[in-house]
C-alpha cells in the first residue's frame, strides 16, 4: 500500500502542540470524550481491561476510568511527550502493543484518520479483544473541513493555474461500516455526528488546527510553502462561500464512530434466508384485525 501520511510529520506536529498550549483548542477532543462516556453508558456491562489507544491526551482514559465500567485503563501513545509523565506504553505507529484475546476494549479517539492501514490496524484491535470484546472508535470523518479545501482549492488555481493537496482525505461513514466488517468485527455500527464551529476568519482556524496539531501530513503535500496572497485569497472566498449573516465563517468536522464487537457464540445472530415463520406475503394478503 502507498502510504498517504507522513506518520512522523503528524507527530512532530502533535509533539509542537504540546510545546505551545492554546486554551480552548483541545474542543474536539473533549466533545469526542464526552461522546464516548455517553455510548459507554448505553452498554450494559463492565470490561476488565481496556486500552486507549493513540488517544493523544488523557481525555479518553480519564472518560473511561470515570464511567464506573471499566476496571484497568492502559494508556498507549507513540511519544514519551504525549504520555507527559502519567503512567503508559509506547508503541510505535500503526501498531497495537497487546498480545491476542488480552483486552475487553479498545478505544481509539481521533487518530484513525492519519492512519495509512486503517484495515490493518483495525485487525490487530480485533486480534487483541477477548471474544465478545468491544472496540469504539472516532475518527474524522469525510466533508471534514470541506470549507477550508475548497477555498484552499479556488484560490491555488485562481493564482497558479493549478492546486495540490492540501488537507487529507476523510473515511465516509459508509466505507467505515465495511471496514469494521473486513476485521471481522460483528455487529458493526457506523455513525456520524457533525459538530459545526464558527470562526471571525480563515487565520482563526487555520490558528485552531496548528494548536491542535492538525496541519497537513500528506506526503505529497505541496513543498511550496504558501504565500501571503493565496492565504488571502483564500480567505476571501471561504468568507464569500461560507459566512453567516454576521459575517463569521463556518468550519464543519464529521466525526465518524465506529463500533464492533470481537465474535462469540453468545451474540444474536441474523436469521438465514427462508428460515421465517411467517411470510412477508401471508401478511399483506392477512393483515391482522383489530
Amino acid at each position: 500500500m502507498q502510504p498517504l501520511i507522513d506518520t512522523e510529520l503528524w507527530l512532530a506536529r502533535k509533539r509542537r502542540a504540546l510545546v505551545r498550549p492554546v486554551e480552548g483548542a483541545d474542543f474536539l477532543m473533549r466533545r469526542a470524550a464526552e461522546d464516548l462516556a455517553d455510548r459507554l453508558d448505553a452498554v450494559e456491562r463492565r470490561f476488565g481491561r481496556a486500552a486507549a489507544l493513540f488517544c493523544q491526551t488523557p481525555t479518553a482514559a480519564e472518560a473511561l476510568a470515570g464511567s464506573g465500567k471499566v476496571g484497568e485503563v492502559v494508556r498507549v501513545e507513540m511519544d514519551e511527550a504525549l504520555l507527559a509523565g502519567r503512567p503508559g506504553l509506547l508503541a510505535r505507529p500503526e501498531i497495537v502493543p497487546f498480545e491476542e484475546g488480552s483486552l475487553d476494549l479498545v478505544v481509539s479517539l481521533l487518530s484513525l484518520h492519519a492512519v495509512n492501514d486503517i484495515p490493518g490496524m483495525l485487525a490487530q484491535i480485533r486480534r487483541a479483544l477477548r471474544p465478545d470484546g468491544l472496540f469504539l472508535g472516532a475518527l474524522a470523518g469525510a466533508g471534514t473541513l470541506a470549507e477550508l479545501r475548497e477555498s484552499l482549492l479556488a484560490a491555488e488555481t485562481e493564482i497558479y493555474g493549478g492546486a495540490s493537496p492540501r488537507i487529507l482525505p476523510f473515511t465516509d461513514v459508509r466505507d467505515a461500516g465495511a471496514l469494521l466488517q473486513r476485521a471481522g468485527l460483528a455487529l458493526p455500527v457506523a455513525d456520524v455526528e457533525t459538530v459545526t464551529v464558527r470562526y471571525d476568519t480563515l487565520f482563526d482556524l487555520t490558528a485552531d488546527l496548528r494548536a491542535m496539531g492538525e496541519t497537513s501530513p500528506l506526503i505529497d503535500r505541496s513543498r511550496r510553502p504558501g504565500s501571503r496572497r493565496l492565504f488571502a485569497r483564500a480567505a476571501e472566498i471561504y468568507a464569500e462561500r461560507f459566512s453567516d449573516p454576521d459575517r463569521r465563517i463556518r468550519a464543519s468536522f464529521p466525526v465518524v464512530w465506529m463500533s464492533g464487537w470481537a465474535p462469540d457464540a453468545s451474540q444474536q445472530k441474523p436469521l438465514k434466508p427462508g428460515s421465517a415463520k411467517v411470510s412477508l406475503k401471508a401478511i399483506l394478503e392477512n393483515p391482522p384485525k383489530g
